[in-house]
């Protein structure tokens, strides 16, 4: 006889600076172990399974993300009751922000979904300690405008093979982003915040491991002087030999919000 199964998305918000990813991995704390480790306390009786929407590099951030919960034989009783309690039993860093039951044809890897990723900095000054999990610490001068401008290059569909690490060839390096713009950082504050300090709107339905924080990088150069605007727009071009070096801190990054289409 089949055994029943029950399925839930979950979605869940968590501060990433002291977790290696959201992969569970061995010897490492991880996101994705966590969770698991709080729902077989939770749930000691039951046999369960979870696959994240994503993954996330090591220190990043999402005030928004999701994974799905596939339980065997008996289903939850009470959803709000059980958020509660795996709420109280998670670290205070993790926090469970919704959850909803769905059915057997849902799969949150192939579903189609928006991302919202943002990435916040600041530059000038050394910043107070307490910044070190939200924001990238530039020390020297940034010529904002100039990335400001640049960062809408990156709207569209472009190969982006020069923007992730160990590229594979299999990899989809044709990748398009929906948006793409920086601002003055209106997201998260804090009064140990420095004044002024800036974020990095990205949004797409897919990137590869750390496009983003390579785009950052890149922006970032081009704010130090060390590539041009003309640097930026070669390296989207197919078959590009464009050699980018620096990936931006993973502790700036965030995963702001993940809507399913």
């Amino acid at each position: 006889m089949q055994i029943p199964r029950f399925y839930y998305l979950i979605h869940v918000q968590f501060l990433g600076f002291r977790y290696s990813g959201w992969q569970k991995q061995p010897n490492q704390k991880t996101v994705e172990g966590m969770l698991t480790k709080t729902l077989k306390f939770v749930l000691p009786n039951s046999k369960f399974k979870i696959l994240g929407a994503g993954r996330t590099d090591a220190k990043v951030s999402a005030l928004n993300t999701a994974f799905e919960l596939f339980l065997d034989k008996e289903p939850l009783d009470d959803l709000q009751e059980f958020m509660s309690d795996f709420n109280v039993n998670l670290p205070p860093d993790i926090r469970i922000i919704s959850i909803d039951q769905v059915n057997e044809n849902f799969n949150i890897i192939q579903e189609s979904k928006l991302k919202e990723y943002v990435y916040l900095f600041s530059f000038g000054q050394k910043n107070h300690p307490f910044c070190a999990p939200f924001l990238a610490n530039i020390i020297g001068q940034l010529n904002v405008d100039l990335m400001t401008d640049c960062a809408q290059f990156f709207i569209g569909t472009h190969d982006f093979s020069s923007y992730t690490a160990r590229l594979q060839p299999n990899t989809k390096v044709l990748r398009t982003i929906e948006s793409c713009e920086i601002k003055r950082n209106e997201l998260l504050t804090a009064n140990f915040f420095p004044e002024v300090s800036y974020a990095l709107h990205i949004t797409g339905e897919g990137f590869m491991r750390y496009q983003i924080r390579m785009i950052m990088g890149a922006l970032i150069q081009l704010g130090k002087g060390e590539l041009t605007a003309t640097d930026i727009k070669e390296s989207l071009k197919k078959e590009n030999n464009t050699v980018l070096t620096y990936v931006a801190p993973g502790s700036g990054l965030l995963l702001n919000n993940l809507k399913f289409k």
